[in-house]
This record gives C-alpha cells, sequence and structure tokens, in this order.
C-alpha cells in the first residue's frame, strides 16, 4: 500500500506501484480553481497524485542557473 498525495495536501492510500496518478473525479470545492490542476485540450481535467515524500518531478531546476 502507497500513500498518494494531491496538490492540495489531500492523500490515498492505494495499492499500486505507479511512480504517479491522474486524479480525475475532482470531487472537492477547490478542484476547479487548484493551481495543480491539469486541463489537457483532448481530455478531462485532472490532478496529479504524487507518492507521499516523492519530489515534484521537475523541483530539481528550481535552482537551475543559464550561463552567462
Amino acid at each position: 500500500m502507497t500513500s498518494y498525495r494531491a496538490g492540495c495536501g489531500r492523500e490515498w492510500e492505494l495499492t499500486v506501484s505507479a511512480p504517479d496518478l491522474a486524479y480525475t473525479e475532482q470531487a472537492f470545492a477547490e478542484c476547479p480553481v487548484c493551481p495543480h490542476r491539469v486541463e489537457p485540450p483532448d481530455g478531462p481535467a485532472f490532478c496529479v497524485l504524487r507518492p507521499s515524500g516523492t519530489a515534484h518531478p521537475f523541483a530539481a531546476l528550481a535552482g537551475f542557473e543559464w550561463p552567462d
């Protein structure tokens, strides 16, 4: 069982081994305005659930500096 966390901080205990999941239910009042919501042009809106304690995949870029 793995604990997955949404951008809003909610967590779900799930028995899967995926590196991340798409949460498409959007069941919470703040879902329509959540900054973590993804709205692809060819599918339903979703939130990405990642295993708790896992860094965002682009976190390493936060300190990146372009060379002069």
